[in-house]
């Protein structure tokens, strides 16, 4: 079996050098140079393995493996052409849409998969995403502008509806180098006393932390940044410790770049869908619902 699929159009190319016997007519029909059309179908050849074209000072005809080929590259470049056009039906008549919104963590780590399953089981739907903190994705929703949202804050806005769907636990990272990284414990006081990198205000990380801790017990922010990314790149420059998603912080823990000090500081938090409470969800953001509620837990299990 060759490793490498056939150039679709080079197979067109192909065709012409058998309807026209010359490869050099059929490069003028292609809009190429002879030059160029000789090596695209040597390169067919080659990646195909058998000879397709006998070359001579009277034209090119097919080898007799050329004529077998022959026969299956017009039926591959007729599935071709199926494709394409069905695909064009299908964007024409993609008349339902879902407005989605979710939270930077729900939105980098978990919704990806779920559009994907998404796509699979409602191919006739289009989907369009907007990422933004838990207390603006609320907003999108109770203002109607989206038909469902999916968020990290404890903190559900009146006239929502709501329901769970993964619980996503908490991690105290520092970087290799700093002091907590070779403590054998930190205690909850003294994250608290220590001027942190956190969160903006109104995100979900940020309001999860301050439920547990108690905004009046912590100290001031030494930076606040708008991403879990942004929050991960000054811990590991050596800033400031953080307490961010086990699922932000899963891959630079793993490489090393970020170290998890033992803690006595729990911080669990409820994923939640949310929408309006005014109306019921359509068959769409349904079926995305359960697809969230079904893979949501499982991908957020610590391991």
């Amino acid at each position: 079996m060759t490793t490498h699929w056939p150039d679709l159009a080079t197979l067109e190319l192909l065709l012409l050098v058998d309807d026209h016997g010359s490869i050099g007519r059929a490069a003028g029909d292609f809009g190429i140079s002879q030059a160029s059309a000789s090596r695209r179908l040597n390169t067919l050849e080659r990646t195909l393995g058998v000879p397709l074209l006998e070359r001579s000072t009277t034209g090119t005809r097919l080898t007799p493996q050329g004529a077998v080929v022959i026969d299956w590259v017009r039926a591959t470049l007729e599935a071709a052409s199926d494709l394409m056009t069905g695909v064009t039906a299908l964007r024409r008549q993609r008349a339902a849409t879902l407005g989605v919104a979710a939270s930077m963590t729900v939105a980098e780590y978990l919704v990806p998969g779920w559009l994907t399953a998404f796509r699979r089981a409602r191919p006739d739907v289009e989907v369009g995403l907007d990422v933004a903190n838990s207390e603006a994705v609320g907003e999108m929703v109770g203002s109607r502008r989206i038909d469902i949202g999916f968020i990290e804050s404890p903190s559900i806005a009146d006239g929502l509806a709501h329901r769970q769907v993964a619980t996503d636990e908490m991690r105290l990272v520092v970087a290799p180098g700093h002091p907590w990284a070779r403590r054998r414990f930190v205690s909850t006081t003294e994250i608290a006393a220590t001027p942190l990198v956190v969160r903006e205000p109104g995100s979900g990380t940020r309001t999860a932390l301050e439920d547990v801790i108690g905004p009046a017990q912590m100290a001031d922010p030494l930076l606040e940044l708008p991403s879990n990314a942004a929050v991960k790149v000054a811990v590991e420059s050596g800033a400031a410790p953080a307490v961010l998603s086990a699922l932000a912080v899963a891959d630079a823990v793993h490489e090393g770049r970020l170290v998890t000090p033992p803690t006595d500081l729990v911080v669990t938090r409820a994923l939640q869908a949310v929408w309006s409470a005014e109306r019921r969800l359509s068959p769409p953001a349904a079926s995305l619902l359960r697809i969230a509620e079904a893979m949501g837990e499982a991908a957020t299990q610590p391991v």
